[in-house]
Parts: structure tokens; C-alpha cells; sequence
């Protein structure tokens, strides 16, 4: 669906409500949003939304087509994966780049480097007279992330001389193409996923925290994980003994991992295409005008209460509130949570971030049955992140003692306050998201540039201060 297309099928969706049934049946209305009432956030807090939510769980799966349900999740794991997988097969390209453990640093950069791509497009969008077609432009961005997995299985250890050393320049480029993949995906597809009813961008939302949990599963299942033990290997003439930390050899080497996600980036263009092609899933779009410039104007079903728009504060508030949570949650979690966790010992470490991985998909999942469009409950959960947000940081800076870390209260206070933040990180982000959805006009788009804005913010801010300050010290985690 491309240019000016107006789709107006029975049972079509505008704003929050997924059909006609469930106005009938819940009632809901998206005049919450706009006058912030506080009944739905006690109604929220107390329980009853959740009763009320279980009794009508049945209606949800009646008022869905689950074949689309399944390909907007395998186009969303197309997202991150390439990214994530990079960096989670870090403790062993490491072994082989001549970069050592520098390696993150230089790999951070080149993912900024990708950004070019939303910024590019969104420029093109705006200022040129031609507009691209959404449609193919994705086909073309997921080709050069698919391509970028394959590319990368055969070259990650190739290296060449730039600047005077041996740098892994070949990794280097194939990580700006993976990145272009993954940045660009934050302005093209999710607005693209605003043509199609509400509850498809929870599952589109599902299939983006599986671009991460599936190359943490994988990388599991090769061993990575696997922290090894300290082995006697001497004894000096004075008889101290010494220890050296000794770990088995992975399952499977870093080209089959990149295969192995090469096959799911396959997968992810073949649930686009279908989606994007197969008359059932064009059935489910909402009823909405989608013009040049990804501008989106959603109609008004006969059986649904009129939607109020969100005041010029409100709006320009939200888009700050989500770019402050990216700036946190996609630009820095991932460097800090080392230096917040490890302390703790290696089991917390490993533990904190597996759960926080699991989390984001898991909260995406609960929307679909726990949906919320109350601006006071996005206020509430930001709040919670920013308190959880405060402690993750305060353990990170004050690496490597941090409070209790010679307790087990710390260690289950660390993993429960990572494992909580990224769950109501990306619960409060889908909940942002679903109410920009319905705003119309190029809002979506927005949402994605500021989203990357402060993603990129975040990761260039962290990446000096732990580089070139003395904030955060890393742990001592050797036998």
C-alpha cells in the first residue's frame, strides 16, 4: 500500500479499539488519553482493568487473524537482530579482531554511522518532490540487513590496514549495513505498521524484543554464557597457588551464528513480503488514508466514540518522554549493565541479563490482554523506570563496590531492578507508541526519528563517559 490509498473495510479499526465487538463490549475510549482521567489508573492499580481484561480475553482472540499476528512478529524480529547479534558474539570476535576489547567501542560508532539511514530518508520524505514507496524501500532495507548477516559470517575476521594498524575493517562496514537495517526501522516500519489495526503493532512490538532474545538464546545454546572455572595451573616456591579461568570451546563458531541469524532475517523478508502481498492481511487494515510522506488519516467507524486529539503540550510531551526513554533504554543500558551487575558476580550478572532480554518481549506480550491509553499510567510507569533507572546507575558508578555487593539481598535486588526496568520500559514505549498511532498525520514517523535521536544521544554520551572519565570501574571478575 503505497501513495494516496484509502481502504475502508467492515470492521476496521480507529484509534484504540480493535473492532466494533469490543466498543460494544468494554466501552473504551480514547477521550482518556486527552483529559488524563485518573479512573483507569486506579482501575489499573486496583486490579479490576486486569478482571476486566481476563473476562474478555476471548473476544481479543475472536477479533484478530492470527496468520497476520504471526507475520507482523516475524517482520519485527527483522528489526535489531543483525545489531543485537553483533554484540552479543562479542566475547569471541574479540578473540579474533586486533582491536581487542576495544572492539565495542569502535562497533558503537559505526551503529551511529547507520543512523544516516532514518536520517536520509526522513529528509528525502520531506523536502524532496518524489516520494519513496514505503512498500519496496523496506524490501530494500531488509535485503541489505539480510545481506549484511550472511556477508558478515564469511568476513567478520577479515582485516586490513587504516591508519597505520590493523583494524577489522571489513566487520566494520558490514556493521554500518546491519545498523542501516536497524535505525531505519524505527522511521519506516513501524509507521508502515500503522496502516493495519491497533493490535498488530503490539505483535510487530512482540517480534522487535524477539530481535534480541533469539541471538541471547543462540548465543546460549553456543556456550557463550558459560563463564568457565578457575583451574590450579602453578604453584610458586613460597606456595601461593595460581588459578587461571578456563572455559570450554563454544558449540559452534561465530560464522555458524551468523548463519544462523541470516536465517532469520530470511525469515523476517518472507513475513514482510506476505504481509505486505497476501489479501487476508490487507483485510486487516484499519480504516485509514495513507498519503505521501507517510501521513496517516485514520476515518471514524459508525459504532466507535469520537476520538479527541492530544494537546499541542501533550503531544510535544510525549515525544519527549520517549525520546528520554531511548536515550536511556537503547543508548546506555546495554554499556552500564557490566559495570552495574557483574560486581555482584558473574551468576548475577548472566542472570540480569537474560531476564532484562526476556522482559522486553514478555511486557509487549502482556499489552495485548493488559492495553492501556491513559496518559496518567504512562506518567506513573515512567516514573517507576526513572526510580529503577536511578538505581541501576548509582550500582554502575559505584562499580566495583556497589551497595550490598557481598550480599544475596543485592543480588536479587539487581536482577529484579534490571529485569523490571526493561519490562516497563518497553511496556510504557508500546503504550507511547499506540497513543501517537492514533493522532494520525506523520506522527509514527516522529516517534521512530526521536526514538533514534535519543538512542543515538544516549550511546555517544555513555560511550565518553566510560571511555574517557573515571565514573565507572569495571570489576574484577578474574580467578
Amino acid at each position: 500500500m503505497s501513495g494516496t490509498n484509502n481502504v475502508a473495510h467492515s470492521g476496521a479499526v480507529y484509534a484504540v479499539l480493535s473492532t466494533p465487538n469490543d466498543a460494544a463490549v468494554g466501552k473504551r475510549s480514547f477521550d482518556r488519553c486527552a483529559t488524563d482521567e485518573a479512573s483507569e489508573l486506579r482501575a489499573f492499580f486496583s486490579g479490576r482493568i486486569i478482571v476486566s481484561k481476563m473476562e474478555h480475553i476471548s473476544g481479543a482472540f475472536k477479533n484478530r487473524n492470527w496468520i497476520v499476528d504471526l507475520l507482523a512478529i516475524f517482520f519485527g524480529i527483522g528489526t535489531w537482530l543483525g545489531v543485537n547479534g553483533t554484540f552479543i558474539q562479542l566475547p569471541l570476535l574479540v578473540n579474533d579482531a586486533p582491536e581487542g576489547w576495544s572492539l565495542p567501542s569502535y562497533l558503537s560508532v559505526m551503529v551511529q554511522i547507520g543512523n544516516l539511514g532514518p536520517l536520509l530518508y526522513t529528509a528525502f520524505q520531506k523536502y524532496s518532490p518524489w516520494k519513496l514507496n514505503d512498500g519496496w524501500t523496506i524490501h530494500a532495507v531488509l535485503l541489505i540487513g539480510t545481506l549484511s548477516c550472511l556477508l558478515t559470517a564469511f568476513f567478520y575476521n577479515k582485516t586490513a590496514s587504516a591508519m597505520g594498524s590493523e583494524h577489522s575493517v571489513a566487520l566494520f562496514i558490514l556493521t554500518i549495513f546491519t545498523a542501516l537495517n536497524a535505525c531505519t526501522s524505527s522511521v519506516l516500519f513501524m509507521p508502515y505498521m500503522g496502516r493495519f489495526k491497533e493490535q498488530y503493532m503490539v505483535t510487530y512490538f512482540i517480534g522487535e524484543g524477539l530481535s534480541g532474545l533469539l541471538p541471547s538464546v543462540t548465543a546460549l545454546v553456543q556456550g557463550i554464557g558459560n563463564t568457565g572455572s578457575c583451574v590450579l595451573v602453578n604453584i610458586t616456591e613460597t606456595g601461593q597457588e595460581i588459578y587461571e579461568q578456563a572455559t570450554q570451546p563454544p558449540l559452534f563458531d561465530t560464522k555458524v551464528f551468523f548463519l544462523i541469524l541470516f536465517g532469520l532475517m530470511v525469515l523476517s523478508y518472507i513475513g514482510y513480503t506476505l504481509l505486505h502481498a497476501l489479501p487476508l492481511a490487507k483485510r486487516e487494515y484499519a480504516q485509514v488514508t495513507v498519503s505521501k510522506g507517510n501521513k496517516y488519516v485514520y476515518g471514524q467507524d459508525d459504532n466507535q466514540p469520537k476520538v479527541d486529539q492530544l494537546s499541542r503540550g501533550q503531544y510535544i510531551t510525549l515525544l519527549l518522554l520517549i525520546g528520554t526513554i531511548s536515550l536511556f533504554s537503547n543508548g546506555m543500558f546495554g554499556s552500564i549493565q557490566s559495570y552495574s551487575s557483574a560486581p555482584y558476580g558473574t551468576k548475577a550478572y548472566h542472570l540480569s541479563a537474560t531476564l532484562s532480554v526476556i522482559a522486553n518481549p514478555v511486557a509487549c506480550f502482556l499489552a495485548m490482554f493488559l492495553h492501556f491509553t491513559s496518559l496518567r499510567i504512562i506518567y506513573v510507569l515512567s516514573t517507576l523506570a526513572a526510580i529503577l533507572t536511578s538505581y541501576v546507575f548509582t550500582t554502575a558508578i559505584l562499580s566495583p563496590y556497589p551497595p550490598l555487593y557481598d550480599q544475596t539481598i543485592g543480588v536479587v535486588l539487581v536482577v529484579t531492578a534490571w529485569t523490571l526496568v526493561l519490562g516497563i520500559v518497553s511496556y510504557t514505549k508500546l503504550g507511547i507508541t499506540t497513543v501517537m498511532r492514533a493522532q494520525g498525520g506523520q506522527s509514527l514517523v516522529w516517534v521512530g526519528a526521536i526514538t533514534q535521536l535519543g538512542s543515538a544521544i544516549g550511546a555517544i554520551s555513555i560511550f565518553f563517559a566510560i571511555n574517557y572519565t573515571r565514573f565507572f570501574q569495571a570489576a574484577d571478575t578474574s580467578c
